[in-house]
């Protein structure tokens, strides 16, 4: 059977599915489609491979950092690395000279040693990876070259990391899965946002059990992007071209990340199955006519296909329920909602608020301030001042890249593996094809291989 009768035997399969030309074309996925069939199905782990839930890094005392992508993102994670003690950058990649010129600046500035540069075409990056003197190699790439790196520093022997969608496909995702357990490397979803102030604080309340037993979160990437999506740099010269490719969840690691540590996925529950669904595209069509005056501009001949608002509903294996929404083209305060309740209170954040059965007053929301004395983390205790003083997002980002070096240097596990990094990303491609099929459910793989109740 060729994958175009595949699709079509997919695409047919669930009674009440919106005709076949209704639906939204699947690009990002087309590679992967058996998974419209069976996306939970495991593949079987390659010969000599093994789990790397708890595997602890080895201990090094200095960490040999290199960077592939050195635009905005990657220069601000390099701020950070410059500012934490026992750190070396030994290489960075681009494929604009001038970047990676900024970031060797960078370094020279701060008094180290100039890293070697890498900026021969896409896939100089192929090179880097190749030094043995590298231990981890961040990439801050567009999102399609994400799982690529990733793949090439695991297969060179390298740990690596990266931030958004960890891999686009769920094909991308056992990918990284299947070498991260045979080349026993970490694969690594670097989520700041599991790293915030409120939600390492809350993440305390939950397991001291202040909210009572868990049963429903709320996660999001609601952001007004849409002048940085239509920027004629940076992200603008590559972000809003997914909108002209999926109708899902482009992004739903940020707000995601943070939930799935409440809940402890892989430590005793796991995703089970989401079904997602999408308003019409009105935000990105509304702005570029109202800001593009010249219709000459390539950006006319663009057709946005991403729902302004993506909503989705994920149950887990033990019950559990999560809103999961994504909103980068409507005028909407920044929030990524952050909620969890249980069976004796419920914390939603933006602003932080909390309700406790049996303390304040009645059915009021109160401050979490009372709290911070008793549940502020304790990383936040010991470096939270520094953080705030040089991280970037409120010091989430040096948190997250001070314990990722804590990690390394005294041989412990990550606080999050490869299992996690698929995971979070695979509401990407499960949401376009829920999306896609009338808001069908759509199974999770589970990429521990049944380890996550362990």
């Amino acid at each position: 059977m060729d994958r175009r009768d595949l699709l079509k035997q997919a695409l047919a399969a669930g009674a009440g599915l919106a005709a076949a030309s209704a639906l939204t074309p699947l690009p990002g996925i087309a590679e992967s489609i058996d998974a419209i069939r069976a996306p939970q199905a495991a593949p079987p782990r390659p010969a000599g491979a093994s789990t790397m839930k708890g595997v602890p890094f080895e201990r090094r005392d200095t960490v040999r950092f290199a960077i592939v992508g050195t635009g905005l993102r990657g220069r601000s994670i390099l701020s950070e690395l410059l500012a934490i003690d026992g750190v070396q950058i030994v290489a960075v990649a681009d494929i604009a000279p001038e970047k990676a010129a900024r970031a060797v600046k960078m370094c020279t500035d701060a008094g180290r040693a100039e890293p070697a540069v890498y900026t021969n075409g896409p896939r100089d990056y192929e090179r880097l990876v190749q030094r043995d003197d590298i231990d981890f190699v961040y990439t801050a790439t567009p999102w399609e070259w994400h799982t690529p790196v990733m793949l090439a520093a695991m297969r060179a022997g390298k740990h690596g990391g990266t931030e958004c969608n960890t891999g686009i496909t769920l094909q991308d995702l056992w990918s990284l899965v299947d070498e991260s357990e045979r080349s026993r490397r970490h694969c690594l979803q670097l989520e700041n946002c599991n790293y915030g102030y409120n939600e390492m604080l809350v993440n305390r309340l939950v397991h001291d059990g202040v909210l009572g037993e868990i049963q429903h979160g709320a996660a999001a990437y609601i952001h007004d992007l849409r002048t940085i999506l239509f920027e004629n740099r940076d992200e603008g010269l590559w972000r809003r071209d997914w909108h002209t490719k999926i109708d899902g969840n482009l992004y739903p690691t940020h707000g995601l990340g943070p939930v799935a540590w409440y809940m402890d996925i892989h430590k005793g529950d796991a995703f089970d199955y989401m079904v997602s669904m999408s308003t019409e595209e009105r935000g990105l069509t509304l702005h570029r006519e109202a800001t593009v005056s010249d219709r000459s501009d390539p950006k006319w001949r663009e057709r946005y296909v991403t729902g302004d608002l993506n909503t989705s509903l994920i149950r887990t294996k033990r019950g559990r329920t999560i809103l999961l929404q994504h909103d980068v083209s409507s005028p909407r305060p920044y929030s990524r909602l952050n909620h969890v309740s249980g069976t004796k209170g419920t914390f939603e954040d933006y602003p932080a608020r909390i309700y406790v059965e049996g303390r304040g007053a009645g059915h009021r929301w109160a401050a979490i301030d009372e709290y911070k004395a008793t549940h502020e983390h304790p990383l936040w205790t010991r470096i939270g001042e520094l953080a705030r003083n040089k991280g970037g997002h409120g010091g989430m980002d040096f948190v997250m890249m001070w314990r990722l070096v804590q990690c390394i240097r005294e041989g412990l596990p990550p606080d999050f593996d490869v299992y996690d990094a698929a995971a979070w990303s695979a509401p990407l491609a499960l949401s376009q094809m829920s999306v896609a099929q009338g808001s069908q459910p759509m199974k999770f793989p589970d990429f521990t291989r049944g380890e996550w109740a362990k």
